[in-house]
């Protein structure tokens, strides 16, 4: 295992999980609680939650293999269940027996795959606006890079202008503005890595079958205690795609943040890390505390409509 400096209340470290090399960064004593990024993402996307988070856990967040610092492995198996495999062995590399694990977006499918393939491992999941087999709403983008023409157009994503590649990021907040100004360079740090571009290419083409695989797991996942976390602007993930995977996972709490786009925790930070230690703390004590009262309406939507913000079964995590 290799340690850098520590920075900001976090320090990155490399350590070697089957022979790949694999960054994280990590902060905090206590329970574990493991972060896994979206699909073009990495560990410097949750940087404004560790210090909140590694108050009250030990906090690690991973750079998936081939993303972020990580290592690029050529053909590697880019499916759902060798990545939440993967996830599992940089616990075991880590000394994680179990642990409350979040995730965004494509990570929040790899964490759902991860408590239906190991169990034991997943005392509970913190999920912000999860990829689902519920939601449409990208299936045309997703058939669009699968054609020639779209895997080349990839390619040429990570060196276009910033103007342009801004568009692409606005499109992912609520309120543009909350982009924080190193932000875009931290993704496009990461996509320029050679080999990152084909691996998350790799994803995409095996998307409908991975949902479809996801699909069948929810099952497996039911019983383990699930925050759900989406803006009521997310234009990646659908909100509705959320009360679909509502009757499937009973242990369910639903929080829905009026004005966030797709990734709350980085467009609010204060928000949504005040809605993740809440319900990390109410897995340790024994009274619940309120979110925000009066701020979150407890029904559901009419049909046709959503409502502006939703808290869903009051349920506590695994103690």
């Amino acid at each position: 295992m290799q340690r850098g400096r520590l920075k900001a209340g976090y320090q990155g470290s490399y350590l070697d999980v089957g022979g790949k090399r694999v960054h994280y960064l990590h902060a905090g004593t206590g329970r574990p609680i493991v972060l896994i990024h979206g699909l073009v993402g990495s560990s410097a996307n949750w940087v404004r939650s560790i210090e909140a988070l590694a108050r009250h856990r030990s906090v690690y967040a991973i750079d998936l293999v081939n993303m972020g610092k990580s290592q690029r492995v050529e053909n590697l198996d880019p499916r759902l269940e060798a990545t939440a495999d993967r996830v599992a062995a940089v616990m075991d590399a880590l000394g994680i027996p179990d642990a409350d694990v979040a995730g965004h977006s494509h990570g929040g499918a790899v964490a759902l795959m991860l408590a239906a393939r190991h169990p034991d491992r997943v005392r509970s999941l913190m999920l912000f606006a999860p990829a689902n087999p519920f939601s449409s709403v990208t299936d045309f983008i997703v058939r669009m890079y699968c054609t020639p023409w779209g895997s080349w157009a990839a390619t040429l994503v990570p060196y276009l202008p910033n103007s342009m590649q801004r568009i692409g990021l606005e499109r992912m907040y609520g309120d543009p503005s909350c982009i924080p100004a190193d932000c875009l360079e931290t993704y496009m740090e990461g996509l320029r890595v050679p080999g990152t571009i084909r691996h998350v290419m790799a994803i995409v083409r095996g998307w409908f079958v991975d949902m479809a695989q996801l699909e069948k797991a929810l099952s497996r996942v039911a019983e383990v205690p699930t925050l759900l976390v989406w803006g009521d602007r997310d234009r990646a993930v659908s909100l509705e795609s959320g009360w679909q995977l509502k009757q499937r996972l009973r242990e369910l709490e639903m929080v829905v943040v009026p004005g966030a786009g797709h990734v709350v925790f980085e467009e609010m930070p204060d928000e949504a890390n005040r809605i993740m230690v809440d319900w990390l703390l109410r897995g340790s004590t024994a009274t619940s505390r309120a979110i925000a009262p009066g701020r979150y309406q407890r029904k559901e939507p009419r049909a046709g409509r959503t409502t502006t913000a939703v808290a869903m079964r009051r349920l506590s995590p695994r103690t």
